[in-house]
């Protein structure tokens, strides 16, 4: 993608202070040895390749390419970095910052996936159009998309005990997060593999789908015994609107509940008076 660079294209040093991160960039975990490694080289050699940033105020720019350089020098002492100054509207800027991050083979897929989400919050990029500028397949980028469905604290901890992928593939089958983060901590203290993982994983969801069934079924249960209770009540009720003198009491136990219903063998016969006229 070609940029307005114009009367600005040559380097100028600028203040680290009046450069502000990119907030799409897309990198968020930094090694720190690493860094110190980069910013010895700085410190004997000076910055080789330019930062790329772009004017946004008066005395201020937005970093667009170079956050580990911008990092490393201010950790050597340094108050200033060279820069080549870019005219470019905000969509521009995501879509280039996004991509020579993504085009960085150190990424995990985390910041990946991160990165894909920026252009298509920020661009306002397609799922189709962020494969195709970042020379990705479009699986892929649908695959690696569903990985932010993880909490921040889930994928610090992912990355911090350098899971594997496809162990967080794995994990994202369990929905309800709380589960997850039980399962997630399991294979982190037993040091799980992949496939152990997944057998692990997989015996949980068998049993979740089993407490479900059984649940049902006890569902389906509670609701025939109350079908037969409101049958007992209705029977009592029939009987006594009959003029049978019933007697019912009704006792609930923790394992069951009893009814016992006294029905008299002898019903008292209607008397009648003087008259004639049945009492």
């Amino acid at each position: 993608m070609l940029f307005n660079i114009g009367k600005e294209k040559k380097i100028v040093e600028i203040p680290i202070l009046q450069i502000r991160p990119c907030r799409t960039q897309a990198r968020r975990y930094y090694s720190n040895e690493k860094l110190r490694e980069l910013s010895q080289s700085i410190r004997q050699n000076g910055i080789l390749q330019p930062l790329t940033v772009r004017r946004v105020a008066i005395g201020e720019y937005e970093l667009v390419a170079g956050e580990r350089r911008l990092r490393a020098a201010a950790m050597c002492g340094k108050t200033t970095v060279p820069c080549m100054i870019i005219s470019c509207t905000d969509k521009q800027a995501c879509i280039y910052s996004m991509t020579e991050n993504l085009q960085r083979s150190d990424l995990n897929y985390f910041e990946e996936a991160e990165g894909f989400r920026s252009m298509i919050r920020y661009c306002g990029a397609t799922p189709q159009e962020v494969a195709k500028k970042t020379g990705k397949k479009q699986d892929s980028v649908a695959d690696k998309l569903k990985l932010m469905k993880f909490t921040k604290e889930e994928r610090e901890l992912i990355v911090r005990y350098h899971l594997s992928e496809r162990h967080a593939r794995a994990l994202l089958r369990i929905s309800d997060i709380t589960s997850r983060k039980i399962i997630l901590s399991e294979i982190i203290s037993k040091s799980m593999n992949v496939s152990q993982s997944e057998r692990y994983i997989e015996m949980f969801l068998s049993k979740e789908r089993l407490d479900k069934e059984n649940n049902q079924k006890s569902t389906i249960i509670i609701k025939d015994i109350r079908i037969f209770e409101n049958s007992i009540k209705k029977a009592v009720s029939t009987m006594k609107m009959s003029g049978i003198n019933v007697d019912s009491s009704q006792c609930t136990y923790p394992d069951y509940v009893e009814y016992i219903v006294k029905i008299p063998k002898r019903q008292s016969a209607p008397s009648a008076d003087a008259r004639g006229v049945v009492s």
